[in-house]
């Protein structure tokens, strides 16, 4: 066979596809191997919206080839959930659309607006799909550094201007994946006077807004005053209401940007199925109360990490948003050389910061999507072996 594209060869195998590579490696050896590392829920997808999905399965009119823009019912109800849960006024004609996950949505974005030689803002450390989705189309991702001296919010002003200059997209995340980080005030309303300054569309990923803790409550990025006019967000299903294999999510904002993401969806793939648009409906317009059980879930569960965490050394702050927490390695080491020794001595898989990016070094990830008592088990094995 001959070898891969260049275009392939400028990206890193994917950090999940290598934890998964090393998972099996163990298991195939007899070993027991708890894994932290990935971010998907354990619990199922609440009845409600599986009944919504099994009742849509059952008309014939949802097996045909869906549209692109997606069910109007979907659409508007994306539209509710914005104006009530996030005092957020959408058209749901032409500011919302369906997408096939979160990930597909935020690649397919970098076909949309980028070219060869254009430049993407990405939160580093941050999701790979931010650095990764760039280099495919042939574009520069350029990286914000994300620091605890800043609470994990980039320096907007410490960007280099040459690479402003050909910047057409800029990638934000919070509550933040990896780092928990929740956006502090008027940071939000700062990347709308740079976005407009510097003709830059922002795509904040909100894939956490309902996963937080301690009384505090994430807003959307569109909620911020001329957010509509400079940006969009992608809304993701997968983790707030444990729908990570359905591949559901919505790109709202930017009518403009909204169209011209159409434009490429109509030539890219055709559509997300509607059986799970109508659940989504469901997930959407019925009860709430399975989010705020989880959030309660992944509360204690954070609790009991950062409680073993303080026995071996590692104190922290108690994130206040996502699925993961975000502890620096012990001094003089690196985050692989950690993540390799978690591993070999306690059979348990946590992500290397650095493979999130340069400004990961020295962290390291864990994911709380585990069943609690392998959760214990699991930094019961790390408090002992480490």
């Amino acid at each position: 066979m001959r070898p891969p594209t260049e275009r392939l060869g400028r990206i890193p195998p994917y950090l999940f596809a290598e934890l998964e590579r090393k998972i099996e490696q163990k298991k195939a050896a007899g070993i027991d191997v708890i894994s932290l590392g990935i971010g998907d829920p354990d619990t199922p997808t609440p009845p409600h919206i599986v009944r919504a999905m099994e009742a849509a399965l059952k008309d014939p009119g949802t097996h045909r080839y869906p549209s692109n823009r997606g069910r109007a019912e979907f659409r508007d109800a994306v539209a509710a959930f914005y104006r009530v849960r996030f005092g957020v006024s959408l058209d749901a004609d032409s500011q919302v659309m369906p997408a096939i996950g979160g990930k597909e949505c935020i690649f397919n974005l970098n076909l949309a607006f980028l070219d060869e030689g254009d430049v993407a803002l990405a939160a580093d450390p941050g999701y790979p799909v931010y650095t990764g989705g760039p280099l495919l189309v042939g574009a520069e991702p350029v990286l914000m550094p994300l620091v605890p001296e800043r609470g994990f919010v980039p320096d907007l002003s410490a960007m280099p201007g040459d690479k402003i200059a050909r910047a057409r997209l800029m990638y934000l995340n919070y509550p933040n994946n990896p780092t928990g980080a929740v956006v502090p005030e008027g940071f939000f309303d700062a990347v709308v006077a740079f976005a407009r300054e510097h003709d830059i569309l922002v795509v904040h990923d909100n894939a956490y807004s309902e996963l937080t803790f301690d009384g505090y409550t994430a807003p959307s990025f569109l909620a911020t005053p001329g957010a509509m006019d400079v940006g969009v967000e992608v809304f993701s299903l997968s983790k707030s209401y444990n729908m990570t294999g359905w591949r559901c999510a919505a790109i709202a904002g930017n009518t403009e940007a909204v169209a011209r993401y159409w434009q490429l969806k109509t030539n890219a793939d055709s559509g997300l199925f509607e059986a799970i648009q109508l659940a989504a409906v469901e997930a959407l317009r019925g009860p709430q109360d399975s989010i705020r059980e989880m959030a309660d879930l992944y509360a204690r569960r954070r609790d009991v990490v950062l409680g073993a965490l303080r026995e071996i050394g590692i104190e922290l702050e108690p994130p206040k948003g996502t699925i993961y927490i975000w502890a620096p390695v012990p001094a003089g080491k690196t985050s692989a050389a950690f993540a390799e020794e978690v591993l070999e001595r306690a059979a348990v898989v946590v992500s290397p910061g650095s493979a999130y990016g340069p400004n990961g070094e020295g962290f390291f990830r864990i994911s709380l999507t585990v069943p609690d008592e392998r959760l214990l088990e699991a930094v019961e094995r790390m408090r002992s072996s480490l």
